[in-house]
């Protein structure tokens, strides 16, 4: 009788098992989930040596050293129209993909709201998982540029727009183009009139305004470090709160401080599918919050030149929603929004 009872509980343990495995991704042992299971893929919808695909190969990189991911981690290079191509395949074809994330920042937005160029698809046909980084904008000069403060500058395009060129590593309502024309709108000109030329990246924007093509460039304040240190180049601003932390980056005045109110974060995060189980988000809000208080972390980000800056799912969510209406109302003042 009791080799009977215990063959009968040995059967339903076993026909438990067998069930809960045909839920997927939802099986749990005992309090344990089972995500992941498989290799997760990050993709940087862009090429390879550009930020995203830097955030991407050290996401995946310390998670991987640090173990905090056990299962394989590969970041995959998927460019074109700048996100557009890949956000157009991701939300429709990897909606409840758990194994697949992507990396990106502002122009997931922006390209979501203007009109020429833009995505069906934005942040909403994601998963925001958390924002890891910020940079911000910057207004900048050649070293010997006659200006020397962002007000000078501005006075100057407000007299003649059409006679000053600024230039950008982005297409025209693209991040560059919206960092630029952000403290001249504050500063009461009318964008439109702005004469932007686009550049293919913020390297050629940098060698344009360098050869005398450009008067000013706009670009995100990292990628002109190396410049400023060379002595090639100055800042007249930088669209942060308040000066930023460090030798050399506390150097650089805010647009605030010189009375243009013009704030504008270049954050990068990590977004997973739309329909996302919440097994698969439960694991990554724990996960990523646990990273990004690793040292091997901190010391990537500084490697990088980074500024640190985490929000977890749902306050990465609510300031995308508010980052949205800034760049709403910017293409609206352009008649670039569609």
């Amino acid at each position: 009788m009791k080799f009977k009872k215990t063959s009968f509980i040995l059967l339903t343990s076993m026909l438990a098992m067998s069930l809960a495995a045909c839920n997927g991704s939802k099986v749990t042992t005992g309090n344990k989930s089972s995500y992941p299971n498989k290799a997760i893929s990050v993709v940087a919808p862009s090429g390879a040596g550009g930020g995203w695909d830097l955030t991407a190969r050290s996401f995946t990189k310390i998670l991987s050293e640090t173990k905090l991911v056990t299962e394989p981690m590969t970041v995959e290079n998927k460019p074109g129209g700048g996100g557009t191509v890949f956000m157009a395949e991701y939300a429709t074809q990897d909606k409840a993909n758990n194994d697949k994330l992507f990396v990106n920042s502002p122009p997931i937005i922006i390209n979501n709201l203007k009109k020429e160029g833009n995505s069906p698809y934005g942040y909403k046909n994601s998963t925001p998982l958390a924002q890891l980084t910020k940079d911000y904008g910057a207004i900048v000069v050649k070293a010997d540029s006659k200006y020397k403060d962002l007000k000078s500058l501005l006075e100057d395009i407000k007299k003649n727009p059409k006679k000053i060129t600024l230039a950008g590593g982005s297409a025209p309502g693209s991040m560059d183009h919206l960092i630029g024309i952000l403290p001249a709108y504050k500063y009461g000109i009318d964008p439109t009139k702005i004469k932007y030329v686009s550049y293919d990246g913020g390297s050629e924007a940098i060698t344009a305004l360098l050869g005398n093509n450009a008067d000013v460039i706009s670009t995100d304040i990292s990628s002109t470090l190396e410049f400023v240190k060379s002595g090639k180049v100055k800042v007249l601003a930088v669209t942060s709160p308040e000066r930023l932390q460090g030798e050399l980056l506390s150097q650089f005045p805010t647009a605030k401080e010189q009375g243009v109110d013009a704030e504008f974060i270049i954050w990068r995060g990590v977004f997973g599918p739309e329909k996302m189980s919440k097994d698969a988000y439960s694991y990554w809000e724990k996960t990523i919050s646990k990273l990004v208080e690793t040292d091997d972390w901190k010391q990537e980000v500084e490697k990088q030149g980074w500024q640190p800056e985490y929000k977890n799912g749902k306050e990465f969510k609510a300031f995308l929603a508010e980052q949205e209406t800034q760049v709403q109302d910017l293409l609206k003042a352009l008649g670039m929004s569609k």
